[in-house]
């Protein structure tokens, strides 16, 4: 028997075989049983008198949906007492109004003091009326609820807890929820600390007790516990180095320090773990979580459910390495002192990665084959993404190359300085670049993403967390290892972490202060899906690829066949690949135009019509479903236009502004193309596949931007840096500049310093 707060529990309830509790978030989505309590400062409103009714609601729907998933959805819930305080003031104020307005007039009414309640009959009068209102809230979906009273000693009676339990299993069984609660109305008198103003409420720790036991003795899956902070905090919430612990494990309580209890109930967090470790132990998963919040409180069960990274995580199974947070942690501190080394130093760990990338390639290429055979066996990628995620020799020497180019153009990023002015006499000011802080880079398929955004992170002197697709996790962890080989040769392995871990990439995106700079690089959808779970976190990059190439009147017959050859078929899975061809329409049923055609034909590339194009033709391809499309293999829409301004408008209104490309002869027509069209990316005669951190001579990029603000088009070194202004002065205040001071500004702009030649 184990003990606390003077209640006895049994380690191994009567009804129960030690069962085995959820390792991972994500497996709580298939838990079948789940007890929801909810503590009551959940339940009762800000004023601590009445029932905090749009929050209840919502808890209600909540459980209900998950009800009607086919889940065993029990409550255990507070309230009664708050409630029943609301209704005896009630009558007490009518009361006295009354015999006031009898004896004393109307002009004491004010003065009536409100007598102190006691919580047995503050929860006798608030149970019916408790329950009552959950039955019309779960009536609104068509669910039945049930009231359940117990109090400490019918844990102690052998029959009494036989016959709640086979109580509860036939409400299941017939898919009643049980609503459960201490009978705070015969339970002996609570210790005198007085809360709720005036009344004496029962220490919460019974219902979080009763909570756990219930959960252990019924076998539940899953033990919510609702509370009015986030979850556990390794110190009390509100000071200044509190900070959320993701996952709770046994043994950890000596890391925590325990601050005072929520504003209502008695038991506080130190209850709450007790329960919650006593609950786990007994097999069944536990998370705590706040249901207080008004931006959470509508989908909190529902997120916590899913698997999602909400409140704190009770969890047995103790994983290996760092968290994620930690790892941020990590890669913050490991930027800054990486942002500390001479710009050479910096170049120094990018060479030495380029050489290891030569050097190592059997054992990287070794890794990517069992990678591919992977995905081959299971079938889970298709031939675009395979070729994204195969290596090769010549794909590691190019990115050797790539990673010499960065490491020789960054000698002067960081600390380069942008501006100086003086001000005023002796006062002088600096805008100098720095680093970021710490990015996030999440890639599908592309394991030689890894060294090239590694790269760009270390010259610019940011930390680095990467998360990588799980298709290519033997390449992405030999490269990784290799990565941190070359960092460590000055110290700094931590500036670049790979987050191995089963996080859930919309939980990565909630670190908001952790991560500065999300950077997807994947499909469309991937982007679009970061884009949204991204709360207060920037998201560099472009959702869609949905480049055009324009063939004017004017065009080259020798450069448009391969313009168009190069920008679609030369890698038709990249994010610049050709996907809409514009034609002029005086081109159609010409010697050009089926050369076009029949070089498409040759290609083997599937050709969609736009409506225009359709209607010139009598047998037409396939009418293409959207002029929005971004085919990422051998298939392009084709379209017809009247002019260059039909093309803008046309680029403007179907395209996702990355790149577009003109072909013509006529330079005033290109420069009014080049000029008018506004995307990140425009060309002039040359394929649509130039857009690329490479090609530009950037060395690599971390991936194109189609973003108005900050960084657009391929971004390279530039784009991971943002700035900071210095200020030097001697005794300066701001008075000295006011109407009667004895300065004046200069604003005075001061030549740059020689940036490195080399």
């Amino acid at each position: 028997v184990r003990c606390w707060s003077n209640i006895p529990f049994l380690t191994v309830p009567l009804s129960r075989a030690h069962g085995k509790s959820f390792a991972h978030r994500s497996e709580l989505k298939h838990a079948k049983r789940i007890v929801v309590k909810l503590g009551s400062a959940v339940v009762t409103r800000g004023d601590e008198c009445g029932l905090a009714l749009g929050r209840l609601a919502s808890i209600v729907e909540q459980v209900s949906m998950l009800q009607n998933q086919g889940r065993e959805m029990m409550i255990v819930t507070s309230g009664a007492v708050a409630f029943g305080k609301q209704r005896l003031r009630h009558e007490i104020l009518l009361s006295q109004s009354v015999r006031q307005a009898l004896h004393s007039g109307q002009s004491q009414l004010k003065d009536m003091a409100i007598p102190v309640l006691e919580a047995r009959a503050c929860a006798a009068a608030g149970q019916s009326g408790l329950m009552a209102l959950y039955e019309a809230m779960f009536t609104q979906y068509s669910i039945c609820a049930a009231q359940i009273l117990v109090t400490n000693l019918d844990f102690h009676d052998e029959q009494k807890r036989r016959n709640l339990n086979g109580t509860l299993h036939e409400l299941l069984r017939m898919n009643i929820v049980p609503i459960i609660n201490t009978n705070d109305a015969v339970v002996p008198p609570p210790e005198p600390n007085s809360d709720l103003q005036g009344v004496n409420v029962i220490s919460v720790k019974d219902n979080d007790s009763l909570a756990a036991r219930l959960a252990v003795e019924m076998k539940t899956d899953l033990l919510i516990v609702l509370s009015d902070v986030e979850g556990l905090f390794d110190s009390p919430p509100g000071s200044d180095d509190a900070k959320l612990i993701d996952i709770f494990y046994p043994g950890d309580q000596q890391s925590v320090t325990f601050g005072t209890k929520s504003r209502v109930g008695m038991g506080g967090m130190e209850a709450k773990v007790k329960a919650a470790l006593w609950a786990l132990q007994g097999g069944t998963s536990v998370v705590i979580a706040n249901g207080t919040h008004p931006k959470i409180s509508g989908h909190v069960i529902t997120d916590i459910v899913e698997g999602k990274k909400v409140g704190t995580f009770f969890s047995e199974v103790k994983p290996a390495g760092p968290t994620v947070e930690q790892q941020a942690e990590m890669a913050r501190a490991g930027g800054r002192t990486l942002a500390a080394l001479q710009p050479e130093q910096r170049a120094e760990i990018i060479y030495r990665l380029a050489d290891l990338l030569t050097d190592q390639r059997e054992e990287i290429l070794l890794a990517n084959k069992k990678d591919l055979e992977e995905a081959e066996n299971k079938g889970m990628l298709a031939l675009p993404l395979l070729k994204r995620l195969s290596l090769s020799t010549s794909k590691l020497n190019s990115l050797a190359i790539g990673l010499r180019q960065i490491a020789a153009s960054s000698q002067d990023s960081v600390g380069r300085v942008l501006r100086r002015t003086r001000i005023a006499k002796a006062l002088h000011l600096e805008q100098v670049t720095v680093p970021i802080g710490v990015l996030l880079v999440i890639f599908e398929s592309r394991p030689d993403c890894l060294p090239q955004v590694s790269a760009l992170a270390i010259a610019s002197g940011n930390g680095l967390l990467l998360k990588g697709g799980k298709e290519a996790a033997h390449s992405n962890q030999i490269l990784h290892h290799l990565t941190q080989e070359a960092l460590s040769i000055h110290g700094v392995k931590d500036a670049v972490q790979l987050v191995n871990t089963r996080e859930e990439v919309e939980d990565l995106c909630r670190l908001d202060k952790l991560i500065d700079l999300i950077i997807p690089r994947g499909s469309s959808q991937l982007v679009r899906n970061i884009q949204k779970a991204a709360k207060g976190i920037p998201v560099m990059g472009h959702s869609e690829g949905i480049c055009h190439v324009y063939v004017d009147t004017d065009a080259s017959v020798e450069k448009v066949t391969r313009i168009i050859r190069d920008s679609k078929c030369e890698y038709p899975a990249a994010c610049n690949a050709l996907e809409t061809l514009l034609i002029h329409r005086d081109l159609l049923r010409t010697p050009l135009f089926d050369q076009i055609i029949d070089m498409l034909r040759v290609e083997q590339v599937k050709i969609h019509a736009g409506p225009k194009f359709a209607s010139y033709l009598t047998f037409s391809p396939s009418e293409v479903k959207s002029l929005r499309t971004e085919y990422g293999d051998l298939e392009c829409c084709i379209e017809v236009v009247d002019s260059v301004q039909e093309a803008i408008e046309h680029i403007h209104k179907y395209g996702s502004s990355h790149t577009d490309v003109i072909i013509t002869e006529n330079e005033q027509t290109a420069e009014f193309f080049l000029q008018h069209v506004d995307s990140a990316c425009v060309f002039w005669n040359a394929s649509t596949r130039f857009s690329d951190g490479y090609r530009f001579g950037l060395g690599a990029e971390v991936g194109i931007s189609t973003s108005r603000i900050h960084a657009r088009g391929p971004v390279g070194i530039e784009g991971l840096l943002t700035t900071k202004w210095l200020l030097r002065g001697d005794n300066h205040v701001v008075s000295d500049f006011s109407e009667h001071g004895s300065m004046k500004y200069l604003h005075e702009s001061l030549p740059l310093p020689q940036r490195n030649a080399n």
